[in-house]
């Protein structure tokens, strides 16, 4: 590989690099374990650039080569001995193979199903029959009590309604920091979903961080317009991340599978 060609794969591949890294936490439901498949991922990439198929898409072509990595190594979770973390490997187990991964490609990372057949290898039709499966085995699996962190009315109104049609009661929707802390804390939810800015501008990030050092673990989804902006590798970071403008799919998805992993780290606001 040229200097130049290293170069500029080096700067196609970083554009894309958050988002591949979201998608790999959100499989391994740990920080740690979803870097460590995407460094594995550039380091295979980095060794033989032949992995990096250039008659695709830039992102189709990084997904791709994640996934050979990934399949190879046998498609693991982050381990848990006790806990929710363990109730959501429990319910994994009985999860269909390849499901996960194509309800992710699809609704949070929005690739096209043909896209996906080709980053896992596989044809339409079995993509639209994994895509059917996850949503009818996720979305059944688990249900709670859930708490919005959204100032702008209509898009909580929206939220509140994607969430109660998953089956889960929405326990309040907090427009500050300080008024979700204290619902939160009456209430005790299974879930938060959080936008970042709120009205006040106050953070959604500090008080997720608040409900979590008076709960302990949580499972969080953050939704922002900025998701790299929580995506840098640097620190903890959340499992679960939905961009705006987003789309009922997004949102069905990630409160399915927020509900499976429930470790999400405190967090440190731009």
């Amino acid at each position: 590989m040229t200097t130049e060609t290293a170069v500029d794969l080096s700067t196609v591949v970083g554009q894309h690099l958050p988002y591949l890294r979201r998608y790999a936490r959100a499989l391994t439901g740990s920080q740690n374990s979803g870097d460590l498949y995407a460094a594995a991922t550039l380091e295979a990439i980095l060794e033989d650039n032949e992995v990096f198929s250039r008659d695709i898409s830039p992102k189709t072509a990084l997904f791709k080569a994640f996934h050979v990595i990934w399949s190879s190594a046998g498609a693991p979770v982050a381990e848990s001995d006790a806990g929710i973390e363990a109730k959501a490997q429990a319910h994994l187990k009985n999860l269909t193979a390849n499901t996960r991964e194509a309800l992710l490609l699809h609704t949070v990372e929005e690739f096209s199903k043909d896209d996906i057949a080709g980053i896992m290898q596989t044809d339409r039709d079995e993509v639209d029959t994994l895509l059917d499966i996850a949503s009818r085995e996720m979305e059944s699996s688990v249900t709670g009590r859930v708490l919005v962190i959204e100032d702008e009315a209509i898009i909580a109104m929206d939220i509140e309604s994607i969430v109660a049609s998953l089956g889960h009661q929405v326990i309040g929707v907090a427009r500050t920091r300080d008024g979700a802390v204290a619902m939160g804390k009456k209430e005790q939810p299974d879930l938060i979903l959080a936008d970042i800015q709120l009205a006040d501008n106050s953070s959604g990030v500090d008080a997720v961080n608040d409900l979590l050092a008076h709960f302990g673990n949580i499972p969080v989804i953050f939704i922002t317009a900025y998701p790299e902006r929580l995506l840098t590798g640097e620190r903890p970071e959340p499992a679960f991340l939905i961009s705006k403008p987003y789309n009922e799919e997004q949102v069905r998805s990630a409160v399915s599978q927020a509900m499976f992993f429930a470790s999400t780290e405190t967090l440190h606001a731009n």
